[in-house]
């Protein structure tokens, strides 16, 4: 993993402080403006990361195939699934 590194001041923004990012370091961290991004404390400092999101870029882990896999009614509690009324089948 590259490290990259640079030194920044924090300053005074509102009632709070901030911190500017150089171009440099968001396009080598993927990050935009309007980018989501979650804040840790950890031993020395702050972890700063892009959010997870549900976009184009994410991809599922599991098929549809696999989380069925062994899946039976028993398993599936078909048997507390509630019974479709008849005006409710939209026929």
């Amino acid at each position: 993993m590259v490290s990259i590194q640079f030194e920044t001041v924090i300053q005074p923004w509102g009632n709070s402080l901030g911190l500017r990012i150089t171009r440099a370091l968001s396009e080598a961290a993927h990050l935009e403006r309007g980018t989501v991004v979650t804040v840790a404390v950890v031993d020395g400092g702050l972890l700063v990361k892009p959010k997870p999101t549900l976009g184009k870029s994410w991809v599922f882990p599991y098929s549809e195939a696999e989380l069925v896999l062994g899946l039976d009614p028993a398993k599936a509690h078909a048997d507390e699934l509630p019974a479709i009324r008849v005006s409710e089948r939209g026929d």
